[in-house]
């Protein structure tokens, strides 16, 4: 196998999704600015001044004439990406919950774990995320793991790195939030890639003071449902649902925390879908 060359500031484009985001998307954009050379803002079909709020900044923004929904948000952020010859794409919602300065830990967890998804996990302070957010992340964490064949943490958490051979996958399904989900099921079972938790703060209204945030888009009940039947119909089409949930069970997350020396690192051709049995 060749020596993957390290992913550098230039290498990476930073994709933000935003619908009617004018509250926090100009802050957004000018802490992604500070982390990466190429920042893309995919507006769609906002009704708002979410895209006058950034015109001055040197972000490319891409126009949603209407309203198409997340999935097809960050798909078209991905092309673009693909257009300019980004090697890697980091994902950050634009709503102000992300921490740009995450990025670079998300880029070094890629450089040591090569052609694996890495997660921006929200597993510090989760205590500010409510009781029932908390719920449904490890309900659909438990599903999406049975999709992919091994176990992931945080699996609806929109501050992701996709390496280019996950990005540029043609024809994903899936529409809004379920994209999102079958992104890593088609990352590990049509690219081979594993999947790399970092583990990050969570960041909510009221978690700190003076933060505020718009209304989330993700509708708790909706979405889960959304999410876990289209999951549960992927499972059906790799045969054997107890086998496959057997192998996913038996494959631990993959937890990356700042290069620790015990964290597993994984390698795309062995046996091991996602770390160690």
């Amino acid at each position: 196998m060749p020596e993957q060359v390290p992913l550098a500031r230039e290498d990476v484009a930073v994709v933000i999704p935003a619908l009617n985001e004018s509250l926090r998307i100009r802050g957004v954009v000018e802490e992604a600015l500070t982390q990466a050379s190429t920042v893309i803002v995919v507006d769609d079909g906002s009704d708002d001044d979410t895209v006058e709020r950034i015109a001055d900044l040197p972000a490319r923004v891409v126009r949603h004439p209407r309203r198409m929904g997340k999935g097809a948000a960050l798909r078209s952020g991905f092309a673009e990406a693909e257009r300019l010859g980004a090697r890697a794409v980091v994902t950050m919602d634009g709503d102000g919950q992300h921490d740009a300065a995450d990025i670079p830990r998300l880029v070094a967890a890629a450089n040591r774990h090569p052609g694996c998804v890495i997660v921006g996990a929200r597993l510090r302070k989760r205590a500010s995320q409510p009781p029932h957010r908390r719920l449904g992340n490890d309900f659909g964490d438990w599903g999406i793991s049975w999709g992919c064949g091994f176990r992931v943490v945080d699996s609806q958490s929109g501050q992701r790195l996709y390496p280019r051979a996950v990005f540029t996958l043609p024809d994903v399904p899936g529409e809004g939030f379920v994209f999102e989900a079958q992104m890593l099921i088609s990352a590990a079972r049509e690219a081979g890639a594993g999947v790399v938790a970092v583990p990050i703060e969570t960041r909510y209204a009221g978690g700190e003071p003076g933060l505020e945030f718009r209304k989330s888009h993700f509708r708790l009940f909706r979405d889960l449902w959304a999410i876990t039947s289209h999951v549960v119909a992927q499972v059906w089409t790799h045969g054997d649902v107890v086998r496959e949930y057997r192998r996913a069970r038996a494959h631990p997350p993959v937890i990356d925390d700042a290069g620790s020396a015990s964290a597993p690192l994984y390698d795309p051709l062995s046996n091991h879908s996602n770390g160690p049995a």
